[in-house]
């Protein structure tokens, strides 16, 4: 299954003949545009013309069944080449107007003659029965759904292979440290001996050479169990492995991967605590910044 990334936008567009009663005719296009961004859970935003307000259920319903995660907006036109356009009475209907107006006028010669928005009214020009697009509109919301999910596959693809380049720098930075525990507990267990040797010198041959060896190689071998980093390496390479597993699997991987991503940092920080050598603690500071990098980009992961 893909990688899908939160990140996406999509339009769709589609004729459609309008009312046979308009006159004169006229061409009508639906237009759909969603964006979407990342959000912990799925935000649906719906702007709509108020002839289109009716299809908001159908719209959310095939929202729902598609996305599991996002911001999203839905925004839908109704475009019209006789928008400009102004309706015509028929001469019939303005002569019988013409007639009330003069029979109303008889009676109360201060009335207000008609107005032209009145005489567009009430000739029924101006109205016209409310036309039904949910059909239409939920055909081009899936058309414009399945363009969305192309392009957040496209950017899931990207951010997956972002990822694994990250993955093997950080594989490559825990090889680098792992060596470096042994070769700081030599050097220091060396230390340990020559202080103890430069100790004993001071004290005359008042302590056994023996116990100072016991000694040095007591602190030598607490030295090494505080700076020992080998736990966490091992489970540094776990959550490597279980994120790459994650990748590979695909779906809806973004809460998964995101606390993985914590786990990881909880590592890294543990890393440079118990750094004794300047290396090491580069090591940590580098695993800390792609560790970052990687946050940033998991935040859009579905």
């Amino acid at each position: 299954m893909p990688v899908y990334s939160m990140t996406g936008y999509a339009t769709a567009q589609q004729s459609i003949a309008a009312a046979a009663a308009e006159s004169p005719p006229s061409t009508r296009r639906l237009g759909l545009e969603i964006r979407s961004v990342n959000s912990r859970f799925l935000d649906l935003t719906f702007k709509l013309p108020e002839e289109l307000r009716g299809s908001e259920p159908v719209l959310r319903t095939l929202l729902d069944n598609s996305l599991k995660r996002g911001k999203v907006e839905v925004r839908a036109m109704v475009y019209s080449d006789q928008q400009t356009s102004v309706p015509v009475a028929s001469p019939n209907t303005l002569r019988q107007l013409c007639s009330f107006q003069d029979a109303v006028r008889a009676w109360l010669p201060d009335a207000t003659p008609f107005s032209t928005a009145e005489i567009l009214r009430l000739s029924g020009t101006s109205q016209s029965a409310p036309e039904d697009y949910t059909e239409s509109i939920a055909e081009l919301c899936k058309q414009a759904i399945a363009n969305l999910l192309s392009a957040r596959e496209r950017e899931g693809r990207r951010l997956a292979e972002m990822l694994r380049d990250r993955l093997g720098q950080l594989r490559e930075l825990a090889q680098q440290a792992e060596p470096l525990i042994p070769q700081l507990v030599s050097q220091q267990k060396a230390r340990f001996l020559e202080r103890w040797k430069e100790a004993m010198s001071l004290a005359e041959g008042n302590v056994p050479p023996e116990s100072a060896q016991d000694r040095a190689l007591t602190e030598a071998t607490a030295f090494a169990i505080r700076i020992d980093v080998a736990e966490e390496l091992t489970r540094l390479r776990s959550h490597l492995d279980e994120i790459e597993r994650l990748l590979k699997k695909g779906g809806e991987i973004g809460k998964r991967l995101d606390f993985l991503i914590q786990e990881l940092h909880r590592e890294a920080n543990t890393l440079g605590s118990k750094s004794a050598a300047l290396e090491l603690t580069r090591v940590s500071v580098d695993m800390k910044v792609l560790i970052e990098q990687m946050r940033e980009q998991v935040q859009n992961i579905e």
